[in-house]
């Protein structure tokens, strides 16, 4: 499995594309935030003259980041061959691109939804949405998040004439918005006893269906999956746990009632639905959340995605009942030529010796569960702990989970469209890691990902039977 991740990360930094193709033009300043472009027609984006090739988009001028895109090229020549660019820079400053090697038909027209990639470019065959998932950045080890979901992401298309190295000349270029809210939806920062978070409310009166989400050990308050999620009539509530304002500042030590106050804020408020909430994390926010669900009252569903079911990196503590975290053995970290740490068999089994004690009792859980498995996952073994979990779950009484596995899929699965991490600087080790994946599994594993929490939410948070099935 190593060897498929380390092809991954050659994926990512090896193409010779990257150093040969022309220098971007500075982005411009963020946007303005205006309503999203919803036209289902196709539009022409502006070309260097009114004889050259254009670019057509839809939707034509914005869209959301985890809408499909539809993106075609007309006024070439009859089987032109062309070179088609993307590039996007995060709120960084750094630069992600990609490319691809394209002919056009018999009439001039492209259309990556008909026409296949040719090789020699970032990826081959039929992808009508490769120059997204497959942007890769320059700076080596660095990840595609959203750090301000108020702005969107601005993607710049170029069309370069042939399939030279360096392609030849610019034949036309467009940009396009690649938002995170819809309109209406609305951001609540939360200030309130303890709890730091932000709440996205869908448009409407609600009450919602409510959803508290955790990311893992990079901490901080990363809120695009949740504003993303609130996009689809959830009330999703981005919680902070430690690294963020007044909250601890390393990842020492959890006690579970700060997220019990979480829990209360949500069972509280007026805009969500009850009688209970579900629970989204990722990594370490997956284990957490697995605790929440054992411990915590009003959780009647829990999705995780690649996530623990036993208590890792930290000690957690929730009234007289303390677990602590599953030992690491760091002898068993490999290292590559590159630095590059390879961590899938760092942790201990938590099923021998003391470290049955690092296990959550999930068993106490009154809720259903899901869980998401990226099976080339090298940041720790989640098929083993989704497996374990519905054992245990299983030998209670309690229903079976729904257990998804993706082949080829890595540990950072994230909404639809964002380019696959293989490796960065994992935040506890200071040195970078793989997370495995192979590029286009890990992205079609991304879009069922996306649909299947969403479904699994809506038949377990809707109280009526009648509304889930004829939302499924």
């Amino acid at each position: 499995m190593w060897q498929v991740a380390a092809r991954s990360l050659r994926w990512a930094s090896s193409h010779g594309w990257q150093k040969s193709l022309p220098g971007p033009s500075p982005a411009p300043a963020a946007p303005q935030r205006r309503g999203t472009a919803r036209s289902p027609g196709m539009a022409s984006a502006r070309s260097l003259s009114a004889a050259c090739p254009s670019i057509r988009l839809s939707p034509a001028a914005r869209s959301l980041f985890d809408e499909p895109l539809a993106i075609a090229v007309q006024g070439l020549g009859p089987r032109q061959q062309v070179t088609l660019q993307t590039s996007l820079r995060d709120e960084k400053g750094e630069l992600f691109q990609a490319c691809a090697r394209y002919q056009a038909g018999d009439d001039g027209e492209l259309d990556l939804a008909r026409c296949p990639a040719l090789p020699g470019g970032s990826f081959s065959g039929l992808e009508p949405m490769g120059l997204l998932w497959a942007l890769q950045p320059q700076k080596p080890y660095w990840r595609l998040v959203k750090r301000d979901v108020q702005s969107p992401f601005l993607l710049q298309l170029q069309v370069f004439e042939g399939h030279g190295n360096p392609p030849g000349r610019l034949l036309a270029q467009a940009q396009h918005e690649r938002a995170f809210l819809r309109d209406g939806v609305r951001r609540v920062p939360v200030r309130e006893g303890r709890i730091r978070a932000t709440l996205f409310l869908p448009p409407g009166k609600g009450p919602f269906p409510g959803i508290i989400d955790l990311y893992g050990t990079g901490g901080g308050l990363p809120e695009y999956r949740a504003c993303l999620l609130a996009n689809y009539g959830f009330a999703v509530l981005a919680l902070a746990f430690y690294s963020y304002d007044d909250l601890p500042k390393e990842m020492k030590e959890f006690h579970l009632e700060y997220f019990e106050e979480a829990v209360n804020y949500m069972l509280q408020h007026a805009q969500v639905k009850g009688p209970g909430i579900g629970l989204l994390g990722i990594s370490k926010g997956g284990d957490l959340c697995v605790s929440m669900a054992s411990f915590l009252k009003g959780i009647t569903a829990t999705a995780l995605i690649n996530g623990s079911v036993a208590n890792v990196g930290a000690v957690l503590h929730y009234k007289d009942v303390t677990i602590p975290p599953l030992g690491i053995n760091a002898k068993r970290i490999k290292v590559n030529n590159s630095g590059i740490a390879d961590i899938i068999d760092a942790l201990n089994n938590p099923l021998e010796g003391p470290d049955r004690q690092s296990l959550i009792p999930l068993e106490k859980a009154e809720c259903r569960f899901l869980f998401i498995v990226g099976q080339d996952d090298r940041n720790w073994k989640s098929e083993f702990f989704a497996v374990e979990g519905s054992k245990r779950l299983q030998a209670h009484g309690k229903e079976k989970p729904k257990i998804v596995c993706y082949p080829g899929a890595g540990h950072y699965i994230e909404p639809p469209f964002f380019p696959m991490c293989a490796a960065s600087m994992h935040l506890l080790l200071g040195k970078p890691v793989l997370w495995g994946g192979e590029p286009k599994a890990h992205c079609e594993a991304q879009v069922d990902a996306w649909k299947q929490i969403q479904a699994f939410f809506r038949k377990h948070l809707m109280s009526k039977p009648s509304e889930t099935s004829s939302k499924l």
